[in-house]
């Protein structure tokens, strides 16, 4: 959706902005407000240019199955050689 300025700047008005500067100097600061929710314009020239706002998807960790059970099936490599148990 395109915005004539006025509208652009009306449609941020409740929103926080910084300036490419201050995202320069204030990275972790403003990285920081966005992961706990707030959606930051980023301007350059007083123009939006881009917006930083909270990641919408939580990341979890993938839960691997318990392979104990698995392995133990398997016999070992040596006994399956017959390695183990040979006398010199």
């Amino acid at each position: 959706m395109f915005y004539t300025t006025s509208k652009r700047r009306a449609a941020m008005k409740d929103m926080k902005t910084a300036s490419i500067r201050d995202l320069h100097i204030r990275t972790s600061e403003l990285v920081r407000e966005a992961a706990e929710g707030a959606v930051i314009v980023i301007q350059r020239h007083g123009e939006p240019v881009a917006e930083l706002r909270p990641s919408s998807k939580k990341r979890t960790r993938t839960k691997l199955p318990d392979m104990t059970d698995f392995w133990q099936r398997f016999p070992s490599a040596a006994s399956h050689f017959g390695i183990i148990g040979r006398s010199a």
